[in-house]
C-alpha cells in the first residue's frame, strides 16, 4: 500500500511564495512587475505582497522544469484529497470545467442527454463541441420556484427514450442544496453504455466532514466539475475538474487533457491556483473542525428562523421532493411569504437597509450560504430578519417555469447560424439564436434553436423586473429584443 500524500504541504503556494521572497529583478510579465519598488494605485489598493505574488507562467521551479513541478504536486494531491484519478487546475471557474467537459466528451459520441436545468456553460460547450443534446425535465417545486435534481426514474425513461447517448450530464447539488441519488443515477448511466458527468460546482465541500453529503466521486461519476471557490474557500473564479477512477477513466484522461489545454488560459492567474493549494489544505487538515462550527452556525440560524415563528424554514419541504436524497446543511432555504414579504423584496430590504448580502431569491423563497470554514454572525442576521416589514405579501400563485419551446434546430447550428435582431413581440415563433438564463442561477429558459414562446418571453421579463433580477445571455439587458436565426 502506498503512503498517503501529505496534505498539510502547499507546494505550488509555496514555492510561488518563496520566489516572492526573493530580491528579482522582473523584465517579464505581467507589466505591473511588482512596480519594482514604486508605489502605484495597484500596490496601494492592493497591497505590494499581492503584485509580488502574481507571477507569469513557466517559472523554473514553480510549474516549470524538473517533474513533479510543484504545480503538478498540488493537482495531485488535490485529486488525492476529492479521491480523484486526476485534477486539473481552473482558473475561469466552474464554467470552464463545463466548456473543457463537452470538448472531451465529443470523442467519444456525439448524442449526450442532459439536465435541462444545467448551467448555460454547458449549452455553450454543447454548441461549442457540436454535441447533439436531449434533455431530461428535473424535479420543479413550482410554488417555491425551485429546480431539484434528476430522479432516478427520470434519467432511466429518458434512457429509454433517447438510447445510444455517449453521456449523461446532471447537476447535484441544486442552487438551494438538494443532492441527487448519484449513485443510482450512475448505475443507470453506466448500464446504459454512457459516462456520467456531474457539474458539483455547489458540493466542493462535499465529503469533509461526516454530517455532509457524499461527493459524487465516491459515487461512481465519471467526471466531476467542482466550483471550489463556491464553498471551499479559494478565490473567486478558481475551480477544479476531477477524472474519477472509473472504466471509463483511460480513454476519457488523454481528451480531458487535450480539451483542458485548448481550453485554459497560458497565462492562468498564481493567485487564483495557490489559492486552490491552500483551500485543498485547509479542508484536508483542518476541515472537520471548521465544518463542524460552520455547521453549527447554520443550525442556529435554522433554529432562529423556527423558533422566531414568522418565517418558514424550508427543509422539509425540499427533503420530500421526489428524488432528493439529501440537502446541504450550509445552504439555508427560508420562506419569506409566512412573514408578509416576497423572496425577491425580503432580499432587497436585508440588502439595502441592513447589509446583509444573501445569495439568492425567488418570488417565495431567500438562500443563504455558509461557505465551509466559516462562521457568519448569524445573531446578526436573525435580528435583521426579524426587522423586515410586513407588507401583507402572504401568497404567490404557482411560479410556472416556461416549458421548453419546440426545437426547431440543434444548439450549434442556432449558434451559428445568420442572425438578426427583432424586439421580442416579433421573436415569438422565430428561432432563437441565444440562449438566454435567469440568473441567479444561470440556468437557460430559452435555448439557442427552440422555438422563442410567449411563456418564456413573460418569465425572463418579469425576472428582470424583480430586484436583482437578471438576465445571461441576451442580446438586451432587459430582454425587450431577441436574437433569432434568419
Amino acid at each position: 500500500m502506498s503512503t498517503p500524500p501529505d496534505q498539510t504541504q502547499t507546494p505550488y503556494a509555496s514555492a510561488v511564495a518563496g520566489y516572492a521572497d526573493q530580491d528579482w529583478l522582473r523584465l517579464d510579465v505581467p507589466g505591473h512587475q511588482a512596480w519594482s519598488g514604486r508605489v502605484s494605485l495597484l500596490t496601494t489598493y492592493f497591497g505590494r505582497r499581492l503584485l509580488e505574488l502574481d507571477l507569469p507562467p513557466l517559472v523554473d521551479g514553480i510549474d516549470y522544469g524538473d517533474r513533479p513541478t510543484p504545480l503538478g504536486q498540488s493537482a495531485r494531491l488535490a485529486a488525492s484529497a476529492w479521491g480523484a484519478r486526476k485534477t486539473y487546475f481552473l482558473t475561469n471557474g466552474g464554467s470552464k470545467g463545463n466548456l473543457v467537459s463537452c470538448i472531451a466528451l465529443r470523442s467519444i459520441g456525439e448524442q449526450v442527454l442532459v439536465q435541462r436545468s444545467v448551467h448555460s456553460s454547458v449549452i455553450d460547450g454543447i454548441a461549442l463541441a457540436g454535441l447533439d443534446a436531449s434533455f431530461v425535465i428535473p424535479v420543479v417545486d413550482s410554488e417555491l420556484g425551485i429546480a431539484h435534481g434528476v430522479s432516478a426514474d427520470r434519467l432511466r425513461n429518458a434512457l429509454r427514450a433517447n438510447p445510444g447517448v455517449a453521456a449523461v450530464y446532471i447537476v447535484t447539488p441544486s442552487y438551494f442544496g438538494a443532492v441527487a441519488d448519484v449513485r443510482a443515477l450512475a448505475e443507470i448511466a453506466h448500464d446504459a453504455g454512457a459516462a456520467l458527468v456531474v457539474d458539483e460546482a455547489w458540493g466542493a465541500h462535499f465529503g469533509f466532514h461526516p454530517d455532509l453529503p457524499s461527493r459524487a466521486l465516491h459515487l461512481g461519476a465519471d467526471i466531476v466539475v467542482s466550483s471550489t471557490h463556491k464553498m471551499a474557500g479559494s478565490l473567486t473564479q478558481s475551480a477544479m475538474l476531477h477524472l474519477g477512477e472509473s472504466p471509463l477513466a483511460d480513454r476519457l484522461e488523454p481528451l480531458l487533457d487535450r480539451a483542458f489545454r485548448a481550453m485554459q488560459s497560458t497565462s492562468a492567474s498564481a493567485l487564483l491556483m495557490a489559492s486552490l493549494d491552500i483551500a485543498r489544505q485547509q479542508l484536508v487538515t483542518g476541515g472537520s473542525k471548521a465544518i463542524s462550527e460552520s455547521l453549527s452556525a447554520a443550525a442556529h440560524l435554522r433554529s432562529g428562523v423556527t423558533t422566531g415563528g414568522r418565517f418558514r424554514d424550508a427543509s422539509a419541504r425540499l427533503s420530500a421532493s421526489e428524488g432528493v436524497i439529501a440537502l446541504d446543511p450550509l445552504r439555508i432555504v427560508i420562506d419569506t411569504r409566512p412573514g408578509g414579504l416576497s423572496g425577491h423584496e425580503a432580499r432587497a430590504r436585508l440588502f439595502k437597509d441592513h447589509r446583509v448580502h444573501l445569495e439568492m431569491s425567488t418570488a417565495s423563497v431567500v438562500v443563504a450560504v455558509i461557505g465551509a470554514g466559516a462562521v457568519p454572525d448569524v445573531e446578526r442576521f436573525l435580528d435583521a430578519l426579524r426587522a423586515l416589514p410586513d407588507v401583507g405579501h402572504r401568497e404567490s400563485g404557482p411560479v410556472t417555469l416556461p416549458s421548453p419551446g419546440p426545437r426547431a434546430m440543434s444548439i450549434r447550428e442556432a449558434f451559428f447560424s445568420s442572425t438578426e435582431v427583432v424586439s421580442a413581440r416579433n421573436a415569438i415563433g422565430r428561432i432563437s439564436a441565444d440562449t438566454l438564463c435567469a440568473y441567479p442561477p444561470g440556468i437557460p429558459n430559452l435555448m439557442a434553436g427552440e422555438v422563442v414562446t410567449t411563456e418564456a418571453i413573460e418569465f425572463l421579463q418579469e425576472t428582470v423586473r424583480a430586484p436583482f433580477g437578471h438576465v445571461r445571455g441576451g442580446v438586451s439587458h432587459d430582454v425587450s429584443h431577441i436574437r433569432v436565426t434568419i
